[in-house]
């Protein structure tokens, strides 16, 4: 940890600027021993800012975002030197009052039917539900905090005349450029530490795979952009790219015959990456670059907005099928008395937030059509296939850039060592 720092609303008390009595405050108000405590947000921190700038943007947004609305945060800075520095967020449930006393999460109320009287159960209790005293849970606020982090990400790094920019659309899976694993399950894991696979390990291995070839484009075209920039910048050179590439290949001398053949065939393939991008000086090889690292944003964009779309008919259907399994029990628990309903309490709650999330639905418009949306999944799951073989085929030209990134910098070392050599001894 490089950094930790309590950040509290105005009306809180003072002393909650201290983790111990804050957190203590909260475990405190809580009655039940599994009552969620606090709610952690993690993000990760761009790597072209420094110490001072990272500490200084996650405070901004944090302040706007979260204790502005009312939250207390306690968010603490990591950095293992792996390149992956990144701050954890922990939130306060419970919104605070003006006197400085926690509020309630939720608060009851009461179904009416068309009259507008309060519904008698068969117990002869009111029919009720909860509902939030803040919206901090709506499905909807997630979505909202990325979008806010990317923009604040986005604006510190256009300040410092950066390229990279961050899309929220992609991380919404656990972090910021990765989509995240499936959730196992403590029989899944046990079978695949056995050695047996499972679909959810399946799943977890095709996405981690993904991670690795966003990671591996972003980190090769990074290092290409900021290596055609720094050469398209310098006095313009006399001699064409290939040019270049010609005399460095001659100053290499392969002498074996699979040297001098793998030389030919390396040289085929640059000429012709060259003369089909219309290619012949630094500025317009860094023009290419750019338009490759354009390519892997719209290409990261696409598949960001297909996974969200996924993830929306994923939600739909898991609250399709727990209504449906719970939906006979509902109905056979109905008649019984209050006392005896209590023991299925959680079944009887899955087939309510099932049966409002549904009607919600209903609300808005939209049509319950599960077969619809499990068609309209894998019609989507196939073309985020195909964007991944899209983002696979940019390798080559990346792979192209490089090689003539390699070549040239052999060149500048020859020419440099020459030129050391032909200066006269003092």
């Amino acid at each position: 940890m490089v950094h930790s720092e309590i950040l509290i609303p105005t009306h809180a008390p003072p002393g909650f600027s201290d983790r111990s009595t804050l957190w203590n405050s909260v475990e405190k108000i809580e009655k039940s021993r599994a009552a969620q405590l606090a709610r952690e947000i993690e993000i990760a921190l761009p790597v072209e800012l420094d110490r001072e700038e990272q500490i200084r943007l996650v405070r901004t947004y944090v302040r706007d975002t979260f204790v502005s609305s009312g939250m207390c945060a306690d968010f603490s800075i990591h950095d293992k030197g792996d390149g992956n520095p990144h701050a954890h967020i922990m939130l306060t449930l419970r919104s605070l009052k003006e006197n400085g006393e926690w509020g309630a999460k939720c608060r009851k109320e009461y179904d009416l039917d068309g009259r507008g009287q309060r519904i008698r159960l068969p117990g002869g209790d009111f029919k009720s539900h909860r509902v939030n005293t803040t919206n901090w849970n709506d499905p909807g606020k997630a979505e909202a905090w990325r979008a806010a982090w990317a923009e604040y990400a986005n604006r510190a790094l256009e300040q410092k005349e950066l390229p990279q920019r961050i899309d929220h659309r992609s991380y919404a899976r656990q972090g910021i450029e990765k989509v995240p694993t499936v959730h196992m399950g403590v029989a899944a894991t046990q079978m695949e530490r056995r050695g047996i696979p499972t679909e959810k390990g399946v799943v977890n291995r095709e996405i981690a795979a993904q991670n690795r070839l966003l990671k591996e484009i972003k980190a090769r075209i990074t290092r290409l952009y900021n290596w055609s920039k720094q050469q398209a910048a310098k006095p313009e050179e006399k001699r064409s790219v290939w040019e270049q590439l010609q005399q460095a290949q001659a100053a290499a001398k392969p002498t074996t015959r699979y040297g001098k053949v793998k030389a030919l065939k390396e040289s085929a393939a640059l000429f012709n990456f060259l003369q089909e991008n219309g290619i012949s000086s630094m500025p317009e090889l860094h023009a290419k670059v750019t338009a490759m690292q354009t390519q892997y944003y719209t290409l990261r964009g696409e598949i960001a907005a297909i996974g969200r779309q996924i993830d929306q008919l994923d939600e739909r259907l898991a609250m399709w099928k727990q209504y449906s399994e719970n939906r006979v029990s509902h109905q056979r628990l109905a008649a019984l008395k209050p006392k005896t309903r209590e023991t299925y309490r959680a079944g009887l709650a899955l087939y309510d937030a099932a049966t409002r999330y549904l009607d919600g639905l209903k609300a808005s418009g939209e049509k319950i059509t599960p077969k619809e949306w499990r068609a309209e999944a894998e019609h989507l799951t196939i073309n985020e296939k195909a964007f991944y073989q899209k983002m696979k085929a940019m390798r080559a030209d990346i792979q192209a850039v490089e090689k003539i990134r390699k070549t040239a910098d052999e060149l500048a070392r020859s020419e440099k060592f020459r030129d050391r050599k032909q200066e006269p001894e003092r």
